[in-house]
């Protein structure tokens, strides 16, 4: 299959990129600069282009029998009124250039996997939530809907789409984990807050896996939990992240009134979290390779 990826410079679009080259996958990268120090695997090349801007890119993406939409700046960072317009425009704009890119297809067997992420459910404290639970009203929320949204758009053109929810993705290049750890060495890791929010989350190995367990399974759509069968409180977790480095936890847990002071209103969605299951891909079958966060830590932490 022909496989045209957004985002996919990312530590996230790098795993699945090696996941479906190996699975003899075709697989065009667009990237807003090819840099010649960047190597890829064999089956995998760069098309230059913003796909927040409309473009030539999009004349290329009829040549692909599937598109993955990884594309979005960072939550992982201090929220102010500027920075949640940069979350919207780098989710929506991406996503509608991609759905009228993909008008072009029509008549043909088609497939868009669209990134959303759990914040779509809201904050529901030790509720278990899965695939039919209703969206939630915060910001984070109303942006997942929203993205959602606009990826719904391209059934028009005749595209299965598959929305998938992202839990906190734990990986070796980056993400949650890279700003989790560096407190760790120098023995201070320590719980957030309270430290019995949840915290949902899904090795990045097993996320490349949902997303071709999707190519693969054309009858599936609609929303997929993208997170492990076991979601954590956030003391379980630094308690983990202790053990495996051989530095165990003992400092007070950061006071959540310091949490929001460095991270705005991102700081809530840190001190909240959610206790979501994956309920659609289990019933589908999927077998995660992680699916205990001891498992996934030792497997990426050693």
């Amino acid at each position: 299959m022909k496989v045209f990826i957004t985002g996919g410079s990312g530590f996230v679009g790098s795993t699945l990129t090696g996941e479906l080259t190996k699975s003899g996958h075709q697989v065009t990268i667009l990237t807003r600069a090819i840099r010649k120090e960047r190597k890829l695997p064999e089956g995998a090349s760069f098309l230059e282009g913003d796909p927040a801007r409309e473009g030539p890119w999009q004349e290329q993406v009829a040549d692909h029998d599937a598109v993955i939409n990884l594309a979005g700046a960072s939550i992982f960072a201090r929220w102010n009124d500027d920075y949640k317009e940069t979350l919207r425009k780098s989710r929506l704009l991406t996503t509608r250039h991609l759905v009228d890119a993909l008008a072009a297809r029509k008549g043909k067997e088609t497939h868009l996997i669209s990134t959303s992420a759990v914040g779509y459910y809201g904050f529901h404290g030790d509720e278990p939530l899965d695939e039919t639970d209703p969206p939630g009203t915060d910001f984070l929320a109303t942006l997942a809907a929203d993205w959602e949204k606009a990826a719904l758009e391209a059934k028009n053109h005749g595209v299965r789409v598959v929305l998938c929810r992202f839990g906190i993705v734990l990986g070796r290049m980056g993400g949650a984990l890279a700003q989790m750890i560096p407190p760790f060495r120098f023995w201070m890791g320590a719980p957030l807050g309270s430290g019995r929010q949840w915290l949902s989350w899904i090795h990045e190995r097993d996320l490349a896996g949902v997303f071709q367990f999707a190519l693969e399974h054309t009858n599936l759509n609609g929303p997929l939990n993208c997170t492990a069968p076991h979601p954590v409180r956030n003391r379980e977790i630094t308690q983990v992240i202790g053990t495996v480095l051989g530095k165990p936890t003992f400092l007070p847990p950061v006071p959540a009134i310091f949490i929001r002071w460095m991270l705005g209103e991102f700081g809530s969605v840190i001190l909240k979290g959610q206790r979501v299951y994956p309920r659609r891909l289990l019933e589908k079958g999927f077998v995660f390779r992680f699916s205990t966060i001891e498992e996934a830590l030792i497997d990426l932490l050693r």
